[in-house]
């Protein structure tokens, strides 16, 4: 179920959360919980709200109830348990953070599953933790990715991101994301984006930061080149019977 409009607005509001000099959270951290365990999230609550400046403003036990939920409940971080009675939370980062790019996801798990590594990062989040973490760390990394930090080391991304087919950079973008790397490739600003898609310009500014991440890039130009030429390979596709393209960037 996608986040309305007015939901969106509300969550823009509630945050009010970035300074212009720095970026840093200017008010208590609003953190949603969704596990599958009652004990856990109970756990969890009672760690946060001990800290005094960590709210816990909503949880839920399925990816179901999770999507309504983080809407009307506008956090700054959510943290996602990987493994769910009715999906799992990679899934749900993917849905929540194409609805609120500017939503920080922690994905927690009681497994160190390294091949679910890629899929986590290419769905938007912001760390993997493992559930065996002390108290302190757990929240000195809520803290950390509300202030916008990443906690995937870069070389660990690239590498995962090096290892798979370069079909897969677009397999993860959503149609905005999609509709944005098109515009980002005719050399469009973000201010000139936003006002052709009728989006605020920080709206934009998120959907391209994580398009960014998703396809394992640094900087736009280097999705641009990419978008570029994928379309024209596309395009020689489209006018060859038996067409073998490979590589776009080769």
């Amino acid at each position: 179920m996608a986040c309305t409009l007015e939901e969106q607005r509300s969550a823009r509001r509630a945050r009010g959360r970035e300074t212009p000099a720095s970026g840093a959270v200017c008010h208590d951290i609003r953190v949603f919980l969704l596990d599958d365990q009652e004990i856990v999230r109970r756990g969890l609550r009672s760690l946060f709200e001990a800290e005094g400046d960590i709210d816990v403003v909503g949880e839920a036990s399925t990816a179901k109830e999770a999507v309504v939920a983080v809407c009307r409940s506008h956090p700054d971080v959510a943290l996602l348990d990987v493994r769910l009675p009715d999906g799992n939370g990679v899934e749900v980062c993917r849905d929540l953070r194409s609805e609120i790019p500017e939503l920080r996801c922690l994905m927690l798990s009681a497994f160190d599953d390294d091949g679910a590594l890629l899929s986590e990062i290419l769905a938007g989040a912001s760390g993997y933790l493992l559930k065996q973490l002390g108290a302190n760390e757990l929240v000195s990394a809520v803290r950390r990715v509300a202030a916008g930090e990443s906690l995937f080391d870069p070389a660990l991304i690239k590498n995962r991101l090096e290892k798979r087919p370069e079909d897969e950079r677009m397999r993860w973008l959503t149609g905005q994301e999609r509709k944005i790397l098109m515009l980002i490739a005719h050399a469009k600003t973000n201010h000139e984006i936003a006002t052709e898609m009728s989006l605020k310009e920080k709206t934009v500014k998120n959907y391209v930061s994580n398009l960014l991440s998703k396809m394992g890039f640094a900087h736009r130009t280097e999705a641009a080149v990419y978008a570029v030429r994928l379309a024209e390979r596309e395009q020689q596709c489209a006018s060859t019977p038996l067409c073998l393209c490979g590589d776009p960037q080769s």
